[in-house]
This record gives C-alpha cells, sequence and structure tokens, in this order.
C-alpha cells in the first residue's frame, strides 16, 4: 500500500479525541499526559486486581513495561488496525480506564471491542457508554460492519454491558482464551452490527 493509498483508506483507525461529557478518551501512547503521570497510571492499572483478572496488563506494573504498553498503542495507531483510547475524567484529566476497537478482519469490516475500568470509575456506566460510543465511531468513520464483544463465561458484569451496549449474545466459544501461562477457559460471543438498533442509553 502507498503512502497515497494510505491517507484515502477510510478502514485506518484515525487518532482523534471523543467527548463524551463527563469523560473524554484520548488516544494512548507516548505523547498522552495524565494526571499524576501516564506511565504511573498505566502501572497503577496493572496492579489493579480487577483488570488484571479479566485484562492483564503483562509486565506493566513496571516501568518498562508500561512504556511498552504506550509504545505498542502508539504502534497500532500509527499503522490503523487498533484504536487505543485511555478514558479520562473531563474535570481533572484523571485516568478512569481502557476502550479499544481493533480489527479483526479488516477487509470483511469485522473489529472487536474491549475494556476495563479502574475501580473508582466502576458502576458509572462508563463501560457500556464508552463501548458504544466506540463502536457508533468505528462504524461511522471506519466503516465497521460487524463488531464484536468477547468475555470469559463468569464475567458477569462485561456481560451485562454487552447486554446493554446493544451487542446481543450470539454464543459461547470453548476454551477459545487464555491469559499468559493461565488455562484456556470459555468465553461468550456478543456482537453488533452497523445496521443494528443503537441502544438508547441514558
Amino acid at each position: 500500500m502507498t503512502s497515497s493509498d494510505t491517507a484515502t483508506d477510510r478502514s485506518l483507525f484515525q487518532p482523534t479525541v471523543l467527548d463524551l461529557g463527563d469523560v473524554r478518551l484520548r488516544p494512548w501512547g507516548r505523547a498522552l499526559d495524565l494526571t499524576g503521570g501516564t506511565v504511573a497510571a498505566v502501572m497503577a492499572a496493572a496492579a489493579d486486581r480487577e483488570v488484571a483478572r479479566w485484562n492483564p496488563l503483562t509486565d506493566a506494573t513496571r516501568p518498562a513495561g508500561a512504556e511498552a504498553y504506550l509504545d505498542r498503542a502508539d504502534e497500532r495507531w500509527a499503522d490503523g488496525s487498533t484504536a487505543c483510547f485511555a478514558i479520562t475524567d473531563a474535570a481533572d484529566g484523571t485516568l478512569c480506564g481502557n476502550v479499544v476497537l481493533k480489527w479483526t478482519d479488516r477487509a470483511e469490516g469485522i473489529a472487536m471491542v474491549g475494556y476495563w475500568l479502574l475501580a473508582a470509575a466502576r458502576g458509572r456506566g462508563l463501560a457500556t457508554r464508552t463501548a458504544d460510543a466506540v463502536t457508533r465511531w468505528g462504524v461511522r468513520t471506519a466503516g465497521a460492519r460487524r463488531i464484536e464483544l468477547y468475555h470469559a463465561v463468569d464475567n458477569a458484569p462485561s456481560c451485562r454491558v454487552a447486554a446493554r451496549a446493544g451487542f446481543p449474545y450470539e454464543g459461547t466459544l470453548r476454551a477459545s482464551y487464555r491469559d499468559g501461562d493461565r488455562p484456556y477457559h470459555d468465553e461468550h460471543l456478543h456482537a453488533r452490527l452497523a445496521t443494528d438498533p443503537e441502544p438508547r442509553l441514558a
């Protein structure tokens, strides 16, 4: 693909800021400036028990690992394959969590959404709202046709997020995913089509 092709390929995710009022979705990367320090924020997220349980941030509890996390985000934005957003508080700029949209089959218009929240941000509907926001953005700006959402079968909160965000349950994938050296575990598959009705969120 030439540079001119890349410039006109609307299916490549382009860095942007999504403003949801109380929170802003800002691109992860070395240029991101978070209150208290971006590397420190990544390390704190990696040490969070619930984040580590469902979305382990490999080696990011150490400075070098946190910096590598930011470098990977920059690389994925640069190649247009993955939109990695930090969920930040609009008032004070602190980190609330993460939401990501990545192509799994760009030629077929299939992407996957994922998210995690820090403890202080849970219970506010942010996972639902941000998953919905990046889904709408991916459909509108990059032509995503089908957006999939996977979660471990015993992650009940994520199952509720999927339902509220307009991702119907489609089935259970047996022994489909593993984190590091953990055993493979079953996952629920949810998906939302570009043609599905958008959810009404409070």
